[in-house]
């Protein structure tokens, strides 16, 4: 149930600089994987500079209430897709739609630069997470391994956008 209705969702300005709350952000809304998921989330090895050196590459969205930052995603263009990461929302908001809402902008996005398609990869450890994409439209293509494991640590998932 979409109960985000006070959320602004808006694409990253070209002059932002909240990197640090940002930042503080993602870390708030992925803490939850700390203990749960190995190897340990990407988002312990973010800093405020990389944040920014990212937005250079990708497309973000923002999630704002009352001008504070609630939720965010990011969008690499690739040749015939978009993959999406860090998607974040804070904590007191997750289950209200705003993931949503933020998956939903960069569905937009790529139907406006002509992609088919967009991409993304959760643990396997998140099984909450796995349900949410697929009901989002996402199904399971590939299931990965990070560099020294022998057991898949992360699955694929892609949503075909008619």
């Amino acid at each position: 149930m979409d109960q985000s209705v006070g959320i602004s969702i808006t694409g990253l300005p070209a002059d932002f600089d909240q990197w640090d709350d940002l930042l503080a952000l993602i870390r708030r809304a992925f803490a939850y994987m700390d203990g749960v998921i190995d190897p340990l989330s990407s988002a312990h090895l973010l800093t405020a500079e990389a944040l920014a050196a990212k937005a250079k590459r990708e497309t973000g969205f923002l999630a704002l209430e009352n001008g504070r930052i609630v939720g965010c995603v990011f969008a690499l263009e690739r040749a015939r897709d978009f993959y999406v990461g860090k998607l974040a929302v804070e904590p007191r908001l997750q289950g209200q739609g705003i993931g949503t809402r933020l998956m939903r902008a960069v569905e937009d996005l790529a139907r406006e630069r002509g992609k088919n398609a967009i991409e993304l990869q959760t643990r396997i450890e998140l099984t909450a997470n796995h349900a949410a994409f697929a009901r989002l439209g996402f199904r399971e293509i590939a299931r990965t391994a990070h560099e020294g494991y022998d057991r898949p640590t992360s699955i694929t998932m892609r949503k075909v956008l008619s």
